[in-house]
Protein backbone atom coordinates (compact mmCIF):
# COMPACT_ATOMS: atom_id res chain seq x y z
CA UNK A 1 0.00 0.00 0.00
CA UNK A 2 1.51 3.33 -1.05
CA UNK A 3 1.45 6.59 0.92
CA UNK A 4 -1.53 7.99 -0.97
CA UNK A 5 -3.64 4.91 -0.19
CA UNK A 6 -2.65 5.06 3.46
CA UNK A 7 -3.63 8.73 3.67
CA UNK A 8 -6.99 7.97 2.07
CA UNK A 9 -7.55 5.10 4.50
CA UNK A 10 -6.59 7.31 7.45
CA UNK A 11 -9.09 9.90 6.26
CA UNK A 12 -11.88 7.32 6.56
CA UNK A 13 -10.55 5.70 9.74
CA UNK A 14 -10.53 8.86 11.89
CA UNK A 15 -14.35 9.35 11.83
CA UNK A 16 -14.82 5.59 12.38
CA UNK A 17 -12.51 5.69 15.42
CA UNK A 18 -14.51 8.62 16.78
CA UNK A 19 -17.73 6.63 16.39
CA UNK A 20 -16.12 3.56 17.96
CA UNK A 21 -15.28 5.61 21.05
CA UNK A 22 -19.01 5.92 21.77
CA UNK A 23 -19.71 2.20 21.44
CA UNK A 24 -19.93 0.11 24.60
CA UNK A 25 -18.39 -2.87 22.76
CA UNK A 26 -15.13 -0.94 22.37
CA UNK A 27 -12.65 -1.76 25.17
CA UNK A 28 -11.77 1.07 27.54
CA UNK A 29 -8.08 1.06 26.53
CA UNK A 30 -9.03 1.50 22.86
CA UNK A 31 -11.29 4.40 23.85
CA UNK A 32 -8.45 6.05 25.76
CA UNK A 33 -6.04 5.70 22.82
CA UNK A 34 -8.70 6.92 20.38
CA UNK A 35 -9.39 9.90 22.64
CA UNK A 36 -5.69 10.74 22.72
CA UNK A 37 -5.53 10.53 18.91
CA UNK A 38 -8.56 12.75 18.39
CA UNK A 39 -7.44 15.24 21.04
CA UNK A 40 -4.00 15.41 19.42
CA UNK A 41 -5.51 15.87 15.96
CA UNK A 42 -7.74 18.72 17.13
CA UNK A 43 -5.27 20.28 19.54
CA UNK A 44 -3.54 23.51 18.55
CA UNK A 45 -0.58 22.35 20.66
CA UNK A 46 1.80 19.86 19.01
CA UNK A 47 4.59 17.71 20.40
CA UNK A 48 6.96 19.53 18.03
CA UNK A 49 5.73 23.07 17.14
CA UNK A 50 4.81 23.57 13.47
CA UNK A 51 7.06 26.62 13.09
CA UNK A 52 10.15 24.37 13.26
CA UNK A 53 10.94 23.63 9.61
CA UNK A 54 10.23 20.06 8.47
CA UNK A 55 10.20 18.51 11.96
CA UNK A 56 7.15 20.53 13.00
CA UNK A 57 5.02 18.94 10.31
CA UNK A 58 6.58 15.50 10.53
CA UNK A 59 5.15 14.85 13.98
CA UNK A 60 1.64 15.30 12.54
CA UNK A 61 2.44 13.12 9.55
CA UNK A 62 4.04 10.32 11.58
CA UNK A 63 2.63 10.43 15.11
CA UNK A 64 -1.07 10.81 14.32
CA UNK A 65 -1.28 7.88 11.86
CA UNK A 66 0.61 5.65 14.31
CA UNK A 67 -1.80 6.47 17.15
CA UNK A 68 -4.85 5.98 14.89
CA UNK A 69 -3.48 2.65 13.59
CA UNK A 70 -2.87 1.45 17.16
CA UNK A 71 -6.41 2.43 18.18
CA UNK A 72 -7.86 0.61 15.15
CA UNK A 73 -5.95 -2.56 16.10
CA UNK A 74 -7.39 -2.44 19.64
CA UNK A 75 -11.00 -2.08 18.47
CA UNK A 76 -12.72 -5.42 17.70
CA UNK A 77 -12.88 -5.97 13.93
CA UNK A 78 -16.66 -6.38 13.73
CA UNK A 79 -17.25 -3.23 15.79
CA UNK A 80 -14.83 -1.23 13.65
CA UNK A 81 -16.39 -2.50 10.41
CA UNK A 82 -19.78 -1.30 11.64
CA UNK A 83 -18.27 2.05 12.65
CA UNK A 84 -16.74 2.43 9.18
CA UNK A 85 -20.16 1.93 7.61
CA UNK A 86 -21.66 4.50 9.97
CA UNK A 87 -18.90 7.00 9.22
CA UNK A 88 -19.51 6.58 5.48
CA UNK A 89 -23.13 7.62 6.08
CA UNK A 90 -22.12 10.67 8.13
CA UNK A 91 -19.03 11.79 6.22
CA UNK A 92 -18.75 12.44 2.50
CA UNK A 93 -15.59 13.55 0.76
CA UNK A 94 -13.72 14.01 4.05
CA UNK A 95 -16.25 16.47 5.43
CA UNK A 96 -19.23 15.85 7.68
CA UNK A 97 -22.63 16.07 6.01
CA UNK A 98 -23.98 17.87 9.08
CA UNK A 99 -22.39 21.12 10.18
CA UNK A 100 -23.15 20.32 13.82
CA UNK A 101 -20.01 18.16 14.01
CA UNK A 102 -17.95 21.36 13.75
CA UNK A 103 -19.51 22.89 16.88
CA UNK A 104 -16.93 21.61 19.42
CA UNK A 105 -14.09 23.09 17.36
CA UNK A 106 -15.95 26.40 16.92
CA UNK A 107 -16.70 26.59 20.65
CA UNK A 108 -13.04 25.84 21.48
CA UNK A 109 -11.74 28.64 19.25
CA UNK A 110 -14.37 31.10 20.49
CA UNK A 111 -13.24 30.34 24.03
CA UNK A 112 -9.60 30.97 23.08
CA UNK A 113 -10.50 34.28 21.41
CA UNK A 114 -12.57 35.28 24.46
CA UNK A 115 -9.67 34.56 26.83
CA UNK A 116 -7.23 36.54 24.69
CA UNK A 117 -9.59 39.51 24.32
CA UNK A 118 -10.32 39.46 28.05
CA UNK A 119 -6.59 39.38 28.87
CA UNK A 120 -5.86 42.31 26.55
CA UNK A 121 -8.93 44.37 27.31
CA UNK A 122 -8.92 44.06 31.08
Amino acid sequence: MNLKDRARKLKTDIPAVFIAMKRKETPWYAKVLAGIAIAYALSPIDLIPDFIPVLGLLDDVILLPVIIAAAVKLIPKDVFADCRMQSAEIWSGGKPKKWIYALPIIVFWLLIVFIIVKAIWF
